[in-house]
């Protein structure tokens, strides 16, 4: 009963949108209707995040470069849903655009398991030449299947654990420690290969855990334990970097059928070129975050010679868990 409800609810929605994308115009005082496309881009972050200003470029690019065939509304701060909410809204046609991260998607597609493996890449220059290669094609595409179309990447930074009890630099100093941690399967397989204590815990709730000693540390990025002040609870970061979870920028299956091919072009190319403008966004924020925590009186570590390699090496029960099927893969990110 419920999933008949969500998807005559997004049918209805749909329709909506297919009933007011038209637009009347007056010319030599003659009427003349011109169709215009009216659709609508899901955005879970706040208005002047990287991601949504991305998002209204994004917007911006393609009704100008379709002359006005195409407009785009995006809806920021979770009007539409949280992520997985939009996803399957995605799938139904109800929304047309969205930017997820691939915690989320991997339900839907499970090899995007294999992108955010912990320890994967080096550093931040080597994810890129993976997914401006074939290979992070190849992910793009792999999200047909579910009904989705990959059309560019964007960053998220990479995730670092932080804590109140104590400086962290190696491996042997992460034991015992309660992390709270997403509720995802990978991630609470990490924290526990590390010899702590993986503690699941909604994101609202980890302020107030930190504060409480319910759990003695998380992980994130700078932005996040910047902008929900996590650094005031637990001011010891370690820069170990353990995933980098990238982002990808979709459009609806349904939708892009309904597309022409030289609109389809457009679309991508300026997917494309909205996603170098929130890299470039998201390494100023990263810039101000790290200062502002920096100068609040955070400890900032990194890990000691020859650690992250001991940090690699407790992945390999993970590895051949969700790496499974996808060996070749691996090594050829590995190798990049």
């Amino acid at each position: 009963m419920k999933k008949t409800l969500v998807a005559a609810t997004c049918a209805i929605l749909a329709a909506g949108i297919a009933i007011t994308g038209c637009k009347k115009d007056k010319k030599d005082s003659a009427k003349t209707e011109t169709k215009q496309m009216v659709l609508r881009y899901a955005e879970n972050q706040a208005q002047d995040y990287p991601t949504t200003q991305a998002a209204y470029k994004f917007a911006e690019l393609v009704e100008q470069r379709t002359n006005g065939r195409i407009h785009i509304d995006v809806y920021h701060g979770g009007q539409l849903g949280d992520e997985k909410a939009v996803i399957e809204q995605l799938q139904f046609g109800a929304i047309d655009f969205t930017r997820v991260s691939l915690s989320p998607l991997a339900e839907f597609d499970k090899g995007l398991n294999i992108l955010q493996l912990p320890y994967l890449y080096k550093d931040a220059a080597q994810m890129w030449r993976v997914l401006e290669g074939d290979i992070g094609e190849r992910f793009l595409k792999g999200v047909d299947k579910a009904g989705l179309i990959g059309l560019s990447w964007f960053d998220a930074g990479a995730r670092n654990f932080y804590n109140s009890k104590r400086p962290v630099t190696k491996l042997s100093d992460l034991k015992g420690l309660k992390i709270r941690v997403q509720e995802s399967k990978l991630m609470m397989g990490m924290v526990a290969a590390l010899g702590a204590s993986a503690t699941p815990m909604p994101y609202a709730e980890v302020y107030s855990g930190l504060q409480t000693g319910v759990i003695d540390g998380a992980e994130n990025n700078w932005p996040s334990y910047d902008s929900v002040s996590h650094y005031e609870v637990a001011k010891y970061f370690v820069l170990d970097e353990h995933t980098r979870v990238p982002e990808m920028q979709m459009v609806s299956k349904i939708t892009w059928g309904k597309i022409s091919p030289e609109d389809q072009k457009i679309i991508k190319e300026c997917a494309l070129e909205s996603a170098k403008l929130e890299r470039e966004l998201w390494a100023k924020k990263e810039g101000v975050s790290e200062a502002k925590v920096k100068a609040a009186g955070s400890v900032i570590t990194e890990l000691e010679p020859g650690e992250k390699e001991k940090f690699q090496a407790a992945m390999a029960p993970l590895y051949a868990e969700f790496g499974a099927g996808y060996e070749d893969v691996i090594k050829a990110i590995q190798s990049k």
